[in-house]
């Protein structure tokens, strides 16, 4: 068996939220490891500066992009469609990206932002590119939650918050749903070779909630004094992507790199069950 330095090599991975963070420290250790990697991106500029740096960095030069702003239902789409004409194998998707918001905002699509980027978008992609994640087999899924969904439920009334809109109860409702998404997935992949697990990565000092004004931000500055690191905050998905101690284990949660148990909700497959039918409407993967 291989060890976690060498798991990756000569295997293809698709990472969301790369270009920073957590997002983008995972990427640099990948891409270490000898992985192919393939980066969505919004932010031109900066899509290429991590391209340059994690190349600089690794001595990796198969580091890709696919552009994609994940509130966009069209343009996961596109660029789903751009890594499967590729013909590659996919052996590990890392779903990274997410968002906090303070107000509520609705994607191109006219659903609530925070729903739509960190559980739609996770949802939509990986739907996209799971018959070529089952053919690479074994391959992994990694979704990045957070201990935040004990805040949340899972309102099917009123997903989108339209008629209360709370920051945390968005927040936590979006990464429940990561959970129960994991879940519902490992439990239908059973014996596919491809496993999902997903996980808290801890406070994490990042850009988060930096695009929501004055207060948010002096919120996160002063965070920083007590939030992990991103390279502290990356090493529990580092370690779901690459490490042998994991190999054939689905359908959990970690934090720390450890197995830990979520809420209550997390487990109650008629919800996940729910959320997965809601979410196929909402996103047309199922038509």
């Amino acid at each position: 068996m291989k060890d976690s330095n060498h798991y990756l090599e000569g295997k293809t991975c698709l990472i969301t939220g790369a270009t920073n963070g957590i997002g983008y420290v995972t990427a640099v250790e990948l891409a270490r490891m000898g992985a192919e990697l393939f980066l969505t991106y919004r932010d031109n500029a900066r899509a290429d500066e991590t391209v340059a740096e994690i190349r600089s960095r690794t001595g990796n030069e198969k580091v890709h992009l696919l552009h994609a702003d994940l509130g966009s239902q069209k343009q996961i789409r596109v660029a789903a469609a751009e890594f499967l004409v590729t013909g590659k194998p996919l052996h590990l998707l890392v779903n990274n990206a997410g968002l906090g918001n303070t107000k509520r905002m609705v994607t191109e699509d006219g659903i609530e932002m925070v729903f739509a980027v960190n559980h739609l978008a996770c949802f939509l992609l990986t739907l996209l590119l799971l018959d070529r994640i089952k053919q690479s087999a074994p391959a992994r899924i990694v979704n990045v939650a957070s201990e935040a969904h004990r805040f949340g439920t899972i309102n099917f009334d009123d997903l989108g918050g339209e008629r209360r809109y709370r920051t945390f109860g968005a927040y936590g409702q979006s990464k429940l749903a990561n959970i129960l998404f994991s879940y519902e997935l490992a439990r239908r992949l059973a014996a596919t070779g491809v496993t999902v697990n997903c996980l808290h990565p801890g406070g994490i000092a990042s850009g988060l909630w930096t695009n929501n004004g004055p207060l948010a931000q002096f919120m996160m500055r002063v965070g920083r004094l007590f939030l992990k690191t991103p390279e502290q905050g990356a090493q529990t998905t580092i370690y779901l992507a690459s490490s042998p101690e994991v190999e054939g284990v689905t359908g959990k949660y970690y934090a720390n790199c450890k197995e830990k148990t979520s809420n209550k909700e997390s487990y109650d497959q008629n919800v996940a069950r729910r959320l997965w039918h809601v979410s196929e409407q909402m996103t047309g993967i199922g038509a």
